[in-house]
């Protein structure tokens, strides 16, 4: 029953447009985007060139034997046998020649495809990686994933061997041609009538496909990402027992995929039957008028014999192009997809000519009438023209309810966005004026929802400083009080930890992060709600090692729990995007206010509130 419903619910949206697909598919109608791909192919001139050369040595030979066959036929009945045996000779050495020269080509391909698509995928990656969080706020990760793998090996097979081949069945084809022509004129006519039948189909069935390759390969990206995301969230999607759901998703999604490939299949089926059939209805003519030629004396069995394998070397170039016309038009969806993550243009990007930071870093931050919105939410404003200095050395806190900017403020200093207005620097200099990498070497962050990466915990402290060795990875645990837990461990500091932490719990993986901030040992640190999984009793060890972490430097911290910032050099109470107040700990509460109603509420329960 669950099948059927399936079935139905398919049959409804079947012809939904995929997720990231444009109105029209311009580009898809165009084969022309695979020229995009030379850009990667370009640096291996010297593989192309041997591949080049070993093709056409094999389709020159392929050429070639018929002539040494015509003329064994020819010969049976000569009383030479040494004449006889010097053809079949010649016949064998073409065959080896067509042999070695097949193999060469088969390697240099293939090792050319493997080697043009390694780099694709590394070019795709390197772009994605960086590109700022407003990317991902468009596009799923198990989109971006599905194209790196999925995609590429459609490339890859394309270029591994279609293309050889493609041109190997062109260069027959041609040659086919003109050696039918000189081996009988009249047969040849006859087979060139048939040649226009046959592109025909080829070109207006070709167009069809792209269309539907491209369509294919949308829905099949967007089955990954429907996945990726169920996966990424199993715990949470069984804990509300939401698996059904999930899975008639991602079957409805599969089967929509299933569908557009179905008649994709059916078209490219449509297009072998009619070029096959008047293929060899061609040959077959040309059988029945050099039968009577050979009767009527007007050629030999031999040359007859000759035209024929060339008219179906010629037939077997034309079927083979369609069949590989069709993979073309799969490898220029993918590509065009491809194209689309690497010309993407990003509205956070390094300036030409950066500007560089004096070391040491002091630390000083500076908002300067920063207002922003996040652009997939443009009618809420994050923040309202802000305006904030931060002294060197200055341990500032953020407070105010849910929704308030002082998560946004952290992501504006390490210019995940750029401000709609105003800007912010760090030292005097705007950060829109220094690479990315080059400031947030500065900049050690504690995020809200602490990544851990599949490795072991000693990898995962480390990728604060990946150039620290296992004793200050240690210390830094030891600060962070993640030494004792890490121990208890299977194998310590060498344990795996799964796939996001699976195997740590929340205050676990927040004291591996905070243990990766304090390697970083950088002038400026970034705490989002950073002891918020913990325990009372790891929140005063961890609060004890962040007061010791941030003396000498600037400290912007993100808690809810006031406790955490009462030793603030100033607090600043956020409300709506704006600043509303600041100041210490007891003047804020002296002024009353949005922070003495917060602190009202978490140090006396509410009851003062009543």
């Amino acid at each position: 029953m669950a099948r059927k419903s399936t079935s139905k619910t398919v049959s409804k949206t079947a012809q939904k447009t995929p997720p990231d697909a444009t109105e029209e598919r311009a580009k898809s109608r165009q084969i022309s985007i695979l020229r995009a791909l030379w850009p990667f192919m370009r640096p291996y001139g010297v593989l192309m060139t041997g591949a080049a050369v070993a093709l056409t040595l094999t389709a020159s030979m392929s050429l070639v034997l018929p002539l040494a066959v015509r003329r064994v036929v020819d010969n049976f009945r000569v009383e030479d046998d040494g004449l006889l045996d010097r053809y079949f000779l010649a016949a064998l050495g073409i065959a080896a020649v067509l042999a070695l020269g097949t193999g060469l080509r088969y390697s240099l391909v293939t090792r050319l495809g493997e080697r043009v698509v390694a780099d694709i995928r590394m070019a795709v990656f390197d772009r994605v990686i960086g590109m700022s969080p407003r990317f991902f706020e468009q596009i799923m990760t198990g989109e971006v994933l599905s194209r790196i793998t999925t995609d590429t090996t459609l490339i890859q097979s394309v270029l591994g061997s279609s293309v050889s081949i493609a041109l190997r069945n062109l260069l027959l084809f041609i040659g086919g041609l003109a050696m039918m022509l000189l081996t009988s004129a009249k047969l040849a006519a006859l087979v060139l009538l048939i040649v226009p039948a046959i592109i025909i189909p080829i070109m207006v069935l070709g167009r069809r496909l792209r269309v539907l390759s491209r369509e294919n390969q949308d829905w099949i990206a967007a089955s990954s990402g429907n996945a990726s995301e169920a996966l990424n969230a199993v715990q949470t999607v069984q804990a509300f027992t939401h698996e059904a759901n999930n899975r008639a998703k991602f079957a409805e999604i599969t089967e929509i995929s299933y569908d557009v490939s179905r008649i994709r299949i059916r078209t490219r089926a449509l297009l072998t039957v009619i070029v096959i059939f008047l293929v060899f209805t061609g040959i077959v003519g040309v059988l029945w008028m050099g039968a009577h030629d050979v009767r009527g004396g007007v050629m030999s069995e031999g040359t007859l014999i000759q035209f024929v394998i060339y008219a179906v070397l010629v037939a077997g170039a034309v079927a083979a192009l369609s069949e590989i016309w069709s993979e073309l038009q799969r490898a220029a969806g993918a590509t065009e997809r491809l194209v689309e993550l690497l010309q993407t243009t990003d509205t956070v990007s390094d300036p030409d000519n950066p500007k560089v930071l004096a070391h040491p870093v002091r630390g000083e931050i500076a908002f300067e009438n920063v207002t922003f919105n996040y652009p997939s939410r443009p009618g809420i404003i994050a923040l309202d023209d802000i305006s904030l200095n931060v002294a060197p050395g200055e341990t500032i806190a953020f407070v105010g309810p849910s929704g308030a900017g002082k998560t946004t403020m952290i992501q504006m200093i390490l210019r995940f966005y750029d401000p709609d207005k105003g800007r912010i620097t760090l030292d005097g200099v705007a950060l829109g004026e220094l690479r990315r990498d080059d400031f947030r070497r500065s900049v050690a962050l504690v995020p809200q929802d602490p990544v851990i990466f599949a490795t072991s915990a000693l990898e995962n402290i480390r990728f604060g400083r990946p150039d620290a060795s296992n004793a200050e990875v240690e210390a830094a645990a030891k600060a962070a009080a993640a030494h004792e837990f890490i121990m208890a461990l299977p194998d310590g500091y060498d344990s795996y930890v799964g796939e996001r932490g699976v195997m740590l719990s929340g205050g676990q993986k927040q004291r591996i992060a905070i243990a990766r901030a304090i390697l970083r040992d950088a002038p400026v640190l970034l705490l989002d709600e950073a002891t918020s999984a913990l325990d009372a009793e790891s929140e005063r060890a961890v609060q004890q090692a962040v007061d010791k972490l941030s003396a000498g430097r600037t400290t912007l911290i993100v808690a809810h729990r006031l406790a955490t910032v009462k030793k603030a050099d100033r607090i600043i109470v956020m409300d709506r995007g704006r600043i509303v107040a600041m100041g210490p700990h007891d003047q804020l509460v002296a002024e009353g206010g949005l922070y003495a109603r917060l602190a009202r509420l978490q140090f006396t329960d509410g009851m003062a509130a009543q």
